[in-house]
């Protein structure tokens, strides 16, 4: 496998030939993809360049603070108060505690007051009511009872991960509201219109919440899920690319300092709780863009724990190479072998990204499939029981050989999860119907 120069390609890549006649053209870029210079003018992004993390809680501040006054407003008027009284200070309650950072999660949000204040209201009030009516002594035990029974019910239907995942606010809003009209609707007049007074005041707040949150610089996460993704894709190239040239270029001392973007690699790790509430809250977004109802946000999720995994396994690629027991590659025509496939690798991870982020037909799996697989055989012939002797020296040990083995090891395994996470990026473009696109790989 040697790259070939050619006056007609560019400066910024190599031509490969593969198993004989079989020549691809690799753009190679240095920590940082292609795509990810164009994306920094994609409208949906400018508002990072303007200030990253910051503009945007500036904004959503603003926006908060907006609908506070709009809340406000109503309680002032006359109208408003003199039907609603006090209790339309639920409005400003539902604003703080809804209002979220994305619309998603807003919506999510104020669905689950809305249900959660309606359901135990209603009951807490047909359990006052109840009380009432049986008087006396009754009154306290049937106000315990349904209060021990339902409270308890209700919890232990919380705790369920399905139900604590999507519907846990609603659930806490359900207990809270049920024990509070259960308990002071007992000794007061007029239940039924106090908890409407209230319900009405809280629908108020709720669509305040949604009207800002939707039409005025609306967060979807379903974008922030997309481009999340994306990002993960072109981390875990940059950790690859830095991770091959920082052994090859130390002159195979494993005990220099290394400079590869690691740090990539466990944000990757540890991102599973944030990547599955932004799926959570896209599932309750209104149609916007190409993220219609019915997008298969599971298989987004599928992609992102693929991804998780080949960043392990690239910690575990690092980690052979950083040690002590390693011998060097340099020199070699496995060292030579391994550069190109990981010129591959990363190019072949940028690509899949791109192709998330402008939402178009990834390469056909077989076709991906067929050019892992020659990689995989050029890395397993390069370091053949035959050619292992060579490669560790004739004076070397078998640790030597055995280190060397596990280090083939892993990066045959990151190859495998390569492969998998493009077929799965495939499967989720038939699903999301993205543009097709023509091949660039013959």
């Amino acid at each position: 496998m040697q790259p070939k120069s050619d006056p007609s390609i560019p400066d910024s890549g190599v031509a490969i030939t593969i198993n004989e006649g079989d020549e691809i053209f690799v753009p190679v870029t240095k920590k940082r993809s292609v795509f990810c210079s164009w994306a920094a003018f994609h409208p949906s992004n400018l508002l990072a360049n303007m200030g990253t993390e910051t503009s945007r809680r500036l904004i959503h501040g603003a926006k908060v603070g907006f609908a506070l006054v709009v809340v406000s407003l109503l309680y002032m008027l006359e109208v408003v108060h003199d039907k609603l009284g006090d209790n339309s200070m639920w409005a400003v309650m539902t604003v703080v505690v809804v209002f979220e950072f994305s619309s998603g999660a807003t919506i999510s949000k104020g669905v689950n007051r809305a249900i959660g204040t309606t359901l135990g209201g209603g009951l807490g009030c047909s359990v006052a009511l109840l009380a009432q009516q049986v008087g006396g002594t009754g009154k306290a035990i049937t106000i315990g009872t349904s209060v021990f029974f339902i409270s308890a019910a209700a919890t232990y239907k919380r705790l369920q991960p399905k139900i604590k995942k999507r519907y846990d606010y609603g659930f806490l809003i359900f207990i809270l509201t049920f024990n509070l009209v259960a308990v002071s609707g007992v000794r007061g007049e007029e239940i039924w219109r106090v908890a409407t007074d209230r319900l009405s005041s809280i629908m108020m707040g709720i669509t305040i919440c949604y009207f800002i949150s939707l039409f005025v610089l609306p967060v979807w996460a379903s974008d922030e899920l997309h481009k999340s993704i994306v990002s993960k894709f072109d981390k875990l190239a940059n950790s690859i690319e830095g991770c091959m040239e920082d052994y090859f270029k130390s002159d195979g001392k494993t005990d220099t300092k290394a400079s590869s973007n690691l740090g990539g690699c466990m944000s990757v790790i540890y991102s599973k709780t944030a990547d599955e509430a932004l799926a959570n809250f896209a599932i309750w977004e209104p149609w916007h863009g190409r993220f219609g109802y019915g997008y298969p946000y599971k298989k987004c999720l599928r992609i992102l724990e693929l991804l998780r995994e080949l960043a392990a396994s690239t910690l575990s690629l690092q980690s052979c190479l950083k040690s002590k027991l390693q011998p060097s590659l340099l020199s070699t025509r496995a060292a030579e072998t391994c550069q190109v496939i990981s010129e591959m690798l990363v190019f072949m991870l940028r690509e899949l990204g791109e192709d998330i982020f402008n939402m178009r037909m990834c390469r056909p799996h077989d076709t991906v499939a067929v050019k892992i697989q020659s990689l995989k055989t050029e890395l397993a012939t390069a370091v053949s029981a035959s050619n292992l002797s060579t490669l560790v020296g004739v004076n070397s040990t078998m640790r030597d050989g055995l280190s060397v083995a596990s280090f083939v090891f892993v990066f045959m395994e990151v190859l495998e999860k390569v492969e998998v996470i493009s077929k799965e990026v495939e499967e989720l473009g038939k699903l999301a119907r993205f543009e097709q696109r023509e091949l660039m790989l013959h």
